[in-house]
């Protein structure tokens, strides 16, 4: 069982370069408050700090909204799929440690018994006001499949790709206790397009993903309601000059965001630079599609063998998910695109906020949100992780 969640107390974050939606505070300050959102930002040197509130000094430190990972699937030997708190909460433990403050327990393609566990599981804990995960909040669930292409299924289970119902789906929300907040799947596939207006009429957000769709079958469905890509260039129909696929409508249709798991494995880093410059860091979404064994040593673990940061299945047929992290994500982008920090911060942070509806607490530093923050150093490396006020990681500590 997980220990609940110590009281939170305010405290003041002073000197750190603070990034907030109008620019940099060079020398900034950042209060927080007894309920875990944010009292104040300012610079340190003009802005008053209550008498009884511990001021942290964060003098050569960046202080930048915490990341929202909205493809997670476990790490470090957990898994979301186990339906259990103790995997759910070593997965938050171990995001944590890497910059992620928020995150949606993401399912993959099982039998539905099995899903369904899941997703009583997850939504359980997203219910939980006690606010028990030990690091990042789980914050909703992403149902990645089981209404996928067969041909487009990359490691997910082809023997559990199911054909979508109306009646399905409303089982599977009720399951999940309406914490569906991102639903991957296939719009051609037959009922596709049916389940993409289901989904969007209750308010979920709809990914193309596992999906073998033309262009045209893509606006078919970004009619619908479709508004995000699984993954981008990752288990779908790839851009031909006749035929611009899932791949080709990402990178030209203005309704669609795009998933990037940028680990310059999945997707080769000049191709991370023409997303970026296609589309832009507000309509790219950074996620992990981090599985079980990540951040555990090189070897075989159950189907899948992982080498150097590469997962596989044993057979070699497809990638089976990443190792990657969300602050490795964060350097690797600024690397392969040239961009700033400043500039790509917003595809960690309010893009996925805005995709999955949480932008009114999470996302960004404002007055009045959620205290979800990390501060790095100058190689930006986590130094440390707080989720609404409470410290959850501290290099060199073992919070």
């Amino acid at each position: 069982m997980a220990k609940e969640r110590e009281t939170t107390r305010a405290a003041c974050y002073a000197n750190a370069a603070v990034y907030t939606p109008h620019g940099i505070i060079e020398r900034g300050l950042l209060l927080t408050d007894e309920n875990g959102r944010i009292a104040a930002i300012g610079d340190s040197a003009e802005h008053g700090v209550p008498a009884d509130v511990p001021v942290y000094d964060a003098s050569g430190l960046l202080l930048v909204p915490g990341f929202i990972d909205v493809h997670i699937h476990g790490g470090n030997g957990f898994s979301v799929m186990a339906a259990e708190r103790e995997h759910l909460d070593g997965i938050s433990r171990f995001h944590a440690k890497h910059g992620t403050t928020s995150f949606l327990a993401t399912t993959t393609t099982a039998p539905l018994e099995q899903i369904l566990h899941a997703l009583d599981a997850a939504s359980s804990i997203v219910l939980d006001d006690e606010w028990d995960l030990g690091g990042a909040q789980l914050i909703g669930i992403h149902l990645e499949g089981p209404y996928i292409d067969v041909l487009r299924r990359g490691a997910q289970s082809i023997e559990d790709i199911r054909t979508p119902s109306a009646q399905e789906i409303e089982q599977i929300v009720e399951a999940a206790r309406q914490q569906i907040r991102l639903v991957t799947l296939a719009p051609e596939v037959d009922g596709g397009m049916e389940a993409v207006r289901q989904l969007t009429g209750l308010g979920i957000t709809v990914s193309a993903g596992h999906s073998n769709a033309t262009y045209d079958q893509v606006r078919e469905a970004v009619r619908a309601g479709l508004r995000h890509t699984t993954h981008h260039f990752n288990g779908m129909s790839p851009l031909h000059h006749r035929e611009p696929g899932l791949a080709g409508a990402g990178l030209t249709l203005r309704e669609l965001t795009c998933e990037l798991i940028c680990d310059g494995i999945h997707v080769h880093p000049a191709v991370v630079k023409l997303l970026f410059e296609a589309r832009g860091p507000l309509n790219v979404c950074m996620i992990t599609d981090a599985v079980t064994c990540a951040g555990l040593p090189d070897g075989d673990y159950g189907d899948v063998t992982m080498h150097g940061g590469q997962i596989f299945l044993k057979d070699g047929s497809s990638l089976a998910g990443s190792a990657l992290t969300m602050g490795q994500a964060l350097r690797n982008v600024i690397s392969f695109t040239g961009l700033t920090l400043e500039q790509v911060l917003p595809s960690l942070t309010v893009v996925p906020a805005r995709q999955v509806g949480v932008s009114a607490a999470k996302g960004s530093l404002e007055s009045g949100k959620d205290a979800d923050f990390v501060l790095l150093d100058q190689e930006l490396n986590i130094q440390q992780t707080v989720v609404r006020g409470k410290t959850v990681y501290r290099r060199g500590s073992d919070e």
